[in-house]
């Protein structure tokens, strides 16, 4: 939307000290005629850019330039510092912290004591994530390839992947790239990756943004229906929603759900104990039984 692009040549030019039309061309996937007309529209709107031709120019606003309260909402400049607060929980550097100020600068009556929506995008893994997020963005702005070691279910490799996306989703951080040893764009989770390394420029290919969709990511391969006790009412909400169980008339709870994995049904459902009985599918119930006895025989060894 033109609005949201032209809020975005807003913050890009307040961190940058001079960017070319065509560089935000390509920033924002659009003609540079259509950032012209954007460049154009944010002056007739008040905002002061200068735009020097030649060699050495390129587009930039006023120094010391404090934004109108008039060019954006309470509502807007809100959400934009609530969306830079959360940046700024994984970021290793005060990047965001100074574009709040430079946003928020002259516009205290807008913002004063409003601060309900607080957003921590960070993790236990907070230490060893921030440098892996800096790492990776700036691979991205800079078309280097990335190498690293990737930990999966599957087991352990070696991964040089070309990035695109750094994408917060399911409660965790992944990135989004073309994957040469599989010559397809993957998606990685930060938490499994280690050892780091940017590498050669890549040319940029056309990159399809990722399906989020359940169907994709986690495909319901099992159907389950099992039989949890009341005492998890508390859990299925949180994990799966108030519309995966129904109660039955003894007060137990039916759930229903698809699962991706054999092996996450097995270890979920032994999570409670006994407090949960598999109905379906029936031929998992001998594999549970064998995992149980498998662990009690662990234990029983002297």
């Amino acid at each position: 939307m033109k609005l949201d692009r032209m809020i975005g040549i807003l913050s890009i030019l307040l961190q940058k000290e001079k960017v070319t039309a065509p560089e935000l061309a390509a920033k924002f996937e659009v003609s540079r005629r259509t950032i012209i007309r954007d460049i154009d529209a944010l002056c007739m709107a008040g905002i002061p850019i200068v735009t020097v031709q030649g060699q050495n120019g390129g587009i930039s606003i006023m120094e010391n330039y404090k934004i109108d309260k008039t060019l954006l909402s309470t509502s807007d400049m809100q959400a934009i510092l609530a969306g830079l607060r959360s940046l700024d929980s994984v970021s290793g550097t005060s990047r965001y912290a100074q574009l709040m100020e430079k946003l928020s600068a002259g516009a205290s009556n807008m913002l004063s004591g409003d601060h309900h929506i607080l957003i921590n995008l960070s993790s236990h893994y907070k230490e060893t994530l921030s440098p892996k997020i800096e790492l990776l963005h700036g691979a991205i702005r800079t078309t280097q390839t990335v190498s690293f070691t990737y930990f999966a279910p599957t087991g352990e490799s070696s991964r040089v992947i070309e990035p695109y996306y750094l994408i917060f989703q399911w409660a965790g951080w992944y990135v989004w790239g073309w994957c040469t040893l599989r010559r397809d764009f993957r998606l990685f989770k930060l938490n499994r990756m280690v050892a780091l390394r940017t590498g050669e420029p890549f040319k940029k290919r056309t990159a399809p943004p990722p399906d989020f969709s359940q169907k994709n990511i986690y495909p319901s391969l099992y159907q389950v229906k099992a039989i949890i006790q009341p005492q998890f009412r508390w859990r299925l909400v949180d994990e799966f929603g108030p519309e995966s169980f129904v109660q039955q008339p003894d007060g137990s709870l039916l759930f229903t759900h698809g699962f991706a994995d054999k092996n996450a049904i097995i270890c979920w459902l032994i999570s409670f104990g006994k407090d949960a009985e598999l109905i379906e599918p029936a031929e998992l119930r001998q594999d549970i039984l064998a995992f149980a006895e498998a662990i009690q025989q662990n234990y029983s060894q002297t």
